[in-house]
């Protein structure tokens, strides 16, 4: 079987593979900024939990002072 391909064929394969490389790089910009939005939320929450817990360790010693 003769594979018979023409100059059109190349321009068309790189074309192709320009497409998909433009499409990769947006899903690895768009995977790039979740992974930072979630880091950040990550942080909050932990400055939160340490808020909360100091604040819980506080009432437990209002607490047991009585």
């Amino acid at each position: 079987m003769d594979n018979k391909r023409g100059p059109n064929d190349l321009e068309q394969r790189i074309e192709d593979l320009e497409k998909q490389k433009e499409y990769l790089q947006g899903q690895c910009r768009k995977a790039g900024k979740t992974i930072v939005d979630q880091e950040i939320k990550i942080g909050t929450l932990i400055k939160d939990l340490d808020r909360v817990s100091e604040e819980r360790d506080n009432f437990q010693r209002m607490l047991g002072d009585r």
